[in-house]
């Protein structure tokens, strides 16, 4: 049998600060309580005892003078505890609280000729007294317990806030926000006391600056490499180009081309980590783009339409994400290679072995491929960029019967109607790309 879910806010530090606070305030009250109705009851009992047994001592005197004993005594009077009646046979004398007659009455007897000699003592106003007092404590209980509840959870709101605001910039962090920051004011000011909060938040400050600096200066090294590589390469190529035609210039040029394309995509990633791309968006037809693609990589790859769809992007960096997706499906996997159209969604599929463990958890990485295998790792990343700057979502996953998936979701684009229901004129179309 499964237990049942809590709900999620009951995981929440202010949850659990609620209830720690609410047991220790309630645990606290309890024994404060319990504490004061003891010594209260404790010295009110007594009070009424020994005035009981000094009425007692009274009655005994008057007992055994022989004169008549007031209406509060007797011997073996009705209503007498019968173990207080066992006490006083014994030749002892004690008390008891009891009701007589529906009011609390406290007794004191002692032993007389073989018999009881008891007498009793209104205790309505002790009983009273002890009432009021536990109805005291509990109220006051209540009352401290409500405001203490309250000004905690007011504190611990304002430690979780603080709390909420610093992951919400790690997220930001984690996401590519490489400008967010906490700023939490008490880190600002060295000589002001910072708590623990702030001390998070200043130590996420300080991570986040010095990744923004790493990660600057790795993209304008990757930049400054690439331009500086641009100049010779060109000589480079144009000096193959003037090669004898045999096995060893083609070798040359192939090798040339490599390193160019190469170039090319440390250029191409270094402006999008720059974050510069601007988009030139138009309508297009999905299918006969798709197909275009794949005619012009020149490879045997299957095109299927279930849908087609009409979507605003930038067709050029469109046909960068699908191609570089159909050219890293050939490469790395098995035929047949499949790139289907289904609405807005573009799949492209091989049935190889699959993207590696690294790609499905975290995306795909520059310079890294599994051991052994071809390529610098740049063609998925140049199409993650690429699909990001053109608002698509790019997802990897490993198809349940084998081979590596990619999957291009597109925004799809919605024309406006006129009023009379028909569809709107070229020159009137929203030109805002709309959510599939």
């Amino acid at each position: 049998m499964r237990r049942p879910r809590l709900p999620a806010w009951t995981a929440t530090l202010t949850w659990k600060a609620a209830v720690f606070i609410t047991v220790m305030c309630c645990a606290l009250a309890a024994l404060l309580g319990v504490l004061v109705h003891v010594s209260v009851a404790s010295q009110t009992v007594k009070d009424f005892r020994d005035k009981a047994l000094g009425r007692l001592d009274e009655v005994g005197r008057l007992y055994e003078s022989g004169e008549p004993l007031p209406r509060f005594a007797g011997v073996d009077p009705a209503g007498l505890p019968p173990s207080l009646r066992a006490l006083a046979l014994r030749g002892d004398r004690g008390t008891m609280v009891t009701e007589y007659l529906g009011r609390p009455t406290m007794w004191a007897a002692g032993p007389a000729d073989g018999r009881a000699l008891a007498v009793r003592v209104d205790y309505t106003a002790g009983a009273a007294t002890i009432d009021g007092l536990d109805r005291s404590i509990l109220g006051s209980s209540v009352l401290a317990i409500g405001a203490t509840l309250l000004v905690g959870a007011f504190a611990v709101t304002r430690i979780t806030r603080r709390l909420h605001l610093t992951a919400q910039v790690a997220r930001r962090i984690s996401a590519g926000d490489l400008d967010a920051r906490v700023n939490d004011p008490r880190t600002a000011d060295p000589s002001r006391p910072q708590d623990e909060v702030a001390t998070v938040s200043g130590a996420l400050d300080t991570m986040a600056s010095s990744l923004q600096r790493k990660l600057q200066t790795e993209q304008r090294f990757t930049a400054d490499v690439a331009h500086e590589l641009r100049t010779p390469l060109t000589g480079l190529s144009a000096a193959a180009e003037l090669l004898p035609e045999g096995r060893p210039s083609e070798l040359v040029r192939d090798r040339v081309k490599a390193m160019r394309g190469l170039t090319e995509d440390l250029l191409e990633i270094s402006r999008l980590d720059a974050g510069t791309e601007t988009v030139d968006l138009a309508v297009h037809d999905l299918g006969p783009l798709a197909e275009r693609v794949v005619r012009h990589s020149g490879t045997a790859t299957e095109v299927r339409i279930a849908r087609d769809a009409t979507v605003e992007t930038d067709k050029r960096r469109l046909e960068r994400v699908l191609g570089n997706l159909v050219a890293n499906a050939h490469r790395h996997g098995l035929p047949p290679v499949v790139l289907s159209v289904d609405g807005p969604v573009v799949t492209v599929r091989d049935h190889g072995p699959g993207y590696p463990e690294y790609l499905l958890a975290a995306g795909p990485q520059r310079f890294r491929t599994e051991s052994g295998g071809k390529g610098h790792g740049l063609g998925l990343t140049i199409a993650v960029g690429q699909a990001e700057v053109i608002g698509a979502e790019l997802v990897f996953a490993d198809a349940p019967d084998g081979g590596a998936v990619a999957r291009l979701t597109l925004p799809e684009y919605v024309p406006f109607t006129d009023p009379d229901g028909g569809p709107d004129t070229p020159g009137t179309a929203d030109p805002r790309p709309r959510g599939n």
